[in-house]
């Protein structure tokens, strides 16, 4: 029965439940808990994760949008029966349990919602401190590359604008039910201490999606778009490819559009 659960819930959600204990536990303690006092699990399943948050000096709550998960978990953690919210956590407000506290967020990711995951974590930066999880390797090893690499991108430049990103280590598919077809990386963010980045944080995202949308041509071409003066795109900085330019550049290339278009 819990295999056709399984199955049954990758079908709709693209999830691999988790079936080895030692890696939970290296995820769960993969979080320093310092400076907020809740964390907020995504995709709990089965709870293989869970039992380990439970046991912190924490409050846990956890979001699932599984019916069958959702049942199977109030069933047998019964301590955290009243913070289960079955809801789909890229479309949940989550002020309504958090308020303005600071939270923690951790999981075994679906697959095929994770960057947006990360995304709706980048808008709720203010409150969130750390940040562990697992993801397909590919999209682990891209979130935490820097410039120069093939692999470095939106996903690179605007969750390491807030957040030291370090990549912990690789799973084999062999630790999942049903296993998937490629490995899964484990990655801990922890936001930076002063995350504010010193520009307008609307160009800036803009920007960033701009030049990666043709990462093939230079930033001259790719940024055409914001109708810069030709003085301004003689500055040598356009003259070179996005995943050339590492974080801080990008925010500066920011500033000098900021600040030509409110000359």
């Amino acid at each position: 029965m819990a295999g056709e659960h399984q199955v049954k819930a990758k079908k709709y959600l693209g999830q691999h439940f988790l079936k080895d204990e030692s890696v939970a536990k290296r995820i769960a303690n993969s979080l320093t808990l310092k400076g907020y006092g809740q964390i907020l699990e995504i995709g709990p399943g089965t709870g293989v994760l869970t039992k380990y948050l439970l046991k912190k000096d924490t409050t846990t709550h956890v979001i699932e949008i599984d019916t069958e998960s959702v049942e199977y978990l109030k069933a047998n953690y019964l301590n955290l029966s009243e913070r289960i919210i079955e809801q789909d956590f890229l479309k949940y407000d989550l002020s309504q349990i958090f308020g303005n506290k600071p939270f923690a967020i951790i999981g075994n990711f679906p697959y095929n919602i994770s960057s947006q995951i990360v995304f709706k974590t980048l808008e709720l930066r203010h409150q969130i401190p750390e940040f562990s999880g697992m993801f397909q390797k590919e999209v682990a090893l891209r979130i935490c590359s820097k410039e120069g690499s093939k692999v470095y991108g939106i996903l690179s430049v605007l969750t390491q604008a807030f957040y030291e990103a370090e990549y912990l280590f690789t799973v084999p598919p062999s630790v999942f039910n049903p296993p998937p077809k490629v490995d899964s990386g484990v990655l801990f963010l922890r936001r930076k201490p002063d995350f504010k980045l010193g520009c307008d944080e609307k160009l800036f995202f803009r920007v960033v999606k701009t030049a990666f949308q043709q990462r093939r041509k230079t930033l001259r071409n790719s940024l055409k778009i914001f109708n810069l003066p030709d003085n301004l795109k003689a500055n040598t900085i356009f003259g070179r490819r996005p995943e050339q330019l590492s974080v801080a550049e990008f925010i500066d290339l920011t500033s000098l559009i900021e600040n030509d278009q409110n000359a």
